[in-house]
């Protein structure tokens, strides 16, 4: 006996493009092509990006309107299909992601002098399978049951949703508008540099430090307008105690520039982002560590509800009583996610036994598979919750402001804590030794398989929230994210060998005579091997890491026992303050002026409740929300798009100023250019989204 599964209250909040009961093809030969040849191209593109200047390019997008155009010559293609080609895209970019923060690490501190292709393969498989798999029971508590926006999904569903013809003629010209004005805007920041991507004001006095830095990105404002002003209030409330309480107290009470090894005459600018690098991040690491955990005990009850739920229909199929999921509801089972998950700990556990027997512990063979044991079990418990961390963080900023190197950097700190208390008196910590560098090494690989793991679980849910809105089957999409994954994982790695044997990373170089000129600055991994280092050295100052406990845990005490009193319309979260003190201010600010912008849109077409009918009235209030949603997700995909596409010339000529046609004398004049244009976009975008005239259409 068979039955269909109801459609519960949750499933009910989005209306997909695609109804569940329409069955259209979704994995094909091509979509599957298209898919893995993107998937490696943006890998590549990608992992130089990210080895050059700390920063990588989220790929749905792109990967999406690329799609849409080369799907298009064929004859039956459809909106699944390139969703599922965005899908397998997008996981190229997350598998480079994960490693090249954390595995060039291994280089900078010395332990490999090369780059080893199968341990780095295998790793970044393994956290890759991982990530997608946990985020498996996440899509029910992240996006069924939760109003999280994951703005770059709802963007891509948008840009696919656009593409179809039917929905031509419904806005879709702000959509154009946007994603080709905000081109315009990012090949003449990044590619010809005649526009500024920074406007910076910074100044000391009484030997503080003040200032502020707004990043003219106009894919963070779009992001910041989809989210809305509860998130930008929190990350505002996040940035003010990072830029304007930490870093003038820092820089009147802490370290001077010199002893912070600038030079005598730096500049406020370069002081104040010298203070964030080395010091308030940490703040940020710790309240980040600490929000993760009170979200996570948040979604215990729906994660429960999705994992209970599908071992209720394994048991029901077992007495003969099937029930059929719909189509858009549909995962892979539960119990194929845990057999994923123990097989995954086997060749995970060979490849920590490989480093863990080159460290020569003294300790007992009993004990030394006690140890490996256990490092096993946390890793998998730890991938799990940085899975979680890292998707509610997307559902709240996307994936472009996720901060996956503070989460892992806070999985390193949580591994070497454990491993010291573990390893207890066996080994000499403290000082610079084997074992010392060993453990290092151990918990670098450690969080190259949470990086890799949390991106995933950033990455797969901003993807199902696009299947969600349209329509799609979310097993399908699972599954061919590990399609995607291992295209991607197979060639990140010969990548970094290649670009390091050409130009040296983080002040590394494989020769001697080398241009320090030309060395990619790895900036992410460089961090992550100071920071492996200084736990068992024991050179981490550990109180930045307590204070930032200690903030989160007082928004906390605010939110819940005082804000929740009153219901105030704006609630603290503890993760998003979190963000905002982790992330740059160049960072958080377009974030807070997209948020703001949406805001008073909205209560100008507020203002016309009272002169018009209900129907009116609800028709305008539809009409600008979805107008302001196209420019927005215009705005994201043309900055994405042109991000990707500079990476060719960039990694051809490894020279990110290949295209400029300016020097640095236009460099003012360029943060002028960039200033205006970016406040046209965000006038035109208040006018989009608070028109309260016939528009165009």
């Amino acid at each position: 006996m068979e039955k269909q599964a109801s459609i519960s209250e949750a499933d009910q909040k989005i209306k997909p493009f695609i109804p569940a009961a329409k069955n259209i093809p979704e994995i094909t030969i091509k979509s599957l092509i298209l898919g893995i040849f993107l998937a490696i191209a943006l890998a590549g593109s990608n992992a130089y990006l990210g080895l050059k200047m700390g920063q990588t390019i989220s790929a749905s997008i792109p990967a999406a309107v690329i799609s849409m155009s080369i799907l298009r010559m064929f004859r039956n293609s459809n909106i699944l299909e390139n969703n599922i080609v965005q899908t397998i895209a997008s996981a190229g970019e997350v598998v480079a992601a994960g490693i090249i923060f954390t595995i060039p690490a291994l280089v900078v501190m010395g332990y490999w002098d090369r780059f080893n292709y199968w341990q780095i393969t295998i790793v970044g498989l393994i956290g890759s399978i991982l990530g997608i798999l946990y985020s498996i029971p996440l899509r029910r508590a992240l996006i069924v049951e939760s109003e999280l926006k994951y703005p770059e999904g709802l963007a891509t569903a948008e840009v696919l949703k656009a593409g179809e013809s039917k929905t031509k003629g419904q806005g879709v010209k702000f959509l154009v508008f946007g994603a080709v004005g905000a081109s315009l805007v990012k090949f003449g920041q990044s590619g010809l540099h005649i526009f500024g991507e920074t406007l910076s004001v910074w100044f000391r006095t009484g030997g503080a430090v003040f200032g502020v830095s707004n990043g003219l990105s106009l894919s963070m404002m779009g992001a910041g307008y989809i989210v809305g002003l509860n998130v930008a209030f929190n990350l505002f409330v996040g940035m003010v105690i990072a830029w304007f309480i930490a870093v003038p107290l820092y820089s009147l009470f802490g370290a001077t520039p010199q002893e912070m090894g600038l030079d005598a005459n730096a500049g406020a600018f370069e002081y104040a982002m010298a203070i964030r690098a080395e010091k308030i991040r940490f703040i940020g690491v710790g309240g980040l560590v600490m929000g993760g955990l009170w979200a996570l005990f948040s979604l215990i009850k729906p994660i429960k509800l999705a994992v209970t739920s599908s071992f209720e229909a394994l048991s029901h199929s077992r007495q003969g009583i099937a029930v059929k999921p719909l189509r858009t509801d549909h995962d892979i089972p539960m119990t194929l996610v845990l057999v994923g998950i123990i097989v995954l700990a086997v060749p995970m556990t060979m490849v920590f036994n490989k480093i863990l027997g080159t460290a020569d512990l003294s300790l007992t063979t009993t004990k030394y598979w006690i140890v490996l044991g256990f490092l096993s079990i946390v890793v998998l418990i730890i991938g799990f919750v940085c899975a979680s961390i890292g998707g509610y963080m997307a559902g709240i900023v996307g994936s472009s402001a996720n901060p996956i190197s503070g989460i892992t950097i806070g999985a390193i700190l949580i591994m070497s804590f454990l491993l010291v208390v573990v390893l207890g008196t066996d080994v000499e910590f403290g000082v610079a030794t084997k074992e010392t560098l060993s453990l290092s090494a151990m918990v670098i690989l450690v969080g190259a398989v949470v990086a890799v793991c949390a991106s995933f679980g950033c990455d797969n849910l901003q993807d199902l929230k696009s299947g969600q809105i349209l329509g799609a089957t979310p097993w399908k999409q699972q599954a061919t994210l590990i399609v995607g994954a291992i295209a991607g994982g197979m060639v990140v790695a010969p990548i970094m060998e290649l670009l390091y044997d050409a130009y040296g990373m983080g002040g590394v170089f494989p020769r001697p005579g080398m241009d320090p000129a030309h060395a990619l600055a790895a900036p992410q991994a460089t961090l992550m091997a100071s920071v492996a280092q200084g736990i068992f050295e024991q050179t981490l100052d550990w109180n930045l890491v307590l204070i930032g406990i200690g903030i989160s845990i007082v928004i906390l005490i605010v939110d819940q026992f005082i804000l929740a009193k009153y219901q105030p319309s704006y609630r603290l979260s503890v993760l998003a303050v979190s963000l905002g003190i982790y992330l740059p201010m160049d960072v958080v600010l377009p974030l807070v002026l997209g948020g703001l912008l949406s805001h008073f849109a909205k209560c100008v077409v507020e203002k016309q409740k009272p002169v018009l009918s209900e129907a009116s009235y609800t028709a305008l209030k539809e009409k600008t929300e979805r107008h302001g949603l196209l420019f927005a997700a215009g705005m994201i995909a043309g900055d994405a798009l042109i991000g990707i596409l500079l990476a060719i010339p960039f990694a051809a000529y490894q020279d990110t100023n290949v295209l400029a046609i300016v020097g640095s004398s236009f460099e003012q004049t360029a943060t002028v250019l960039g200033t205006l244009a970016f406040a046209a976009f965000c006038y035109y975008l208040y006018l989009i989204g608070s028109r309260v005239k016939e528009g165009p259409q």
